[in-house]
């Protein structure tokens, strides 16, 4: 929905121009659609372990040394988005009663609360996704334990 709108913002924007009518707000619109869009699109990839990793490395390794590997991995990237929830939430307070350049109606705080809501999206995509990552860990040290037998 996201993606069909920032299209639709910037084809209406773009048409408006080349009529010699440019809109004074599409293009901070169509910024902040697309940071929705990049947010929201990092939260949907944490859930499907789509963001980049080293998988490599970590099923070289063996026993507890992976498990703990993946666990502090996934504490690294939670931390980072605690921190990113904490910041977006400052940021919000700093704006206060500002609102959009082109389109004075709108609060700044809408736009910006991307910040919080996405690092949110991707610690609770984490969290959701750790079961699966965690029985993958254990489960691959299990057939190599029996493997080697």
């Amino acid at each position: 929905m996201l993606m069909a709108t920032l299209a639709l913002v910037v084809v209406v924007g773009v048409g408006f121009r080349k009529a010699g009518a440019s809109l004074v707000w599409y293009d901070e619109v169509a910024s902040i659609l697309l940071a929705w869009l990049t947010y929201y699109g990092a939260a949907l990839a944490s859930l499907h372990r789509a963001h980049i990793g080293m998988p490599t490395i970590v099923a070289r390794m063996r026993g507890k040394l992976r498990l703990a590997t993946v666990l502090i991995g996934e504490a690294c990237v939670a931390s980072f988005f605690v921190a990113l929830a904490w910041a977006g939430v400052r940021v919000l307070s700093v704006l206060g009663g500002t609102t959009l350049v082109s389109l004075p109606a709108v609060p700044m705080s809408l736009a910006q609360s991307v910040i919080p809501i996405g690092a949110v999206l991707c610690i609770a995509a984490q969290l959701l996704s750790l079961p699966d990552v965690l029985s993958e860990v254990t489960s691959a040290d299990h057939n190599e334990s029996t493997t080697d037998v």
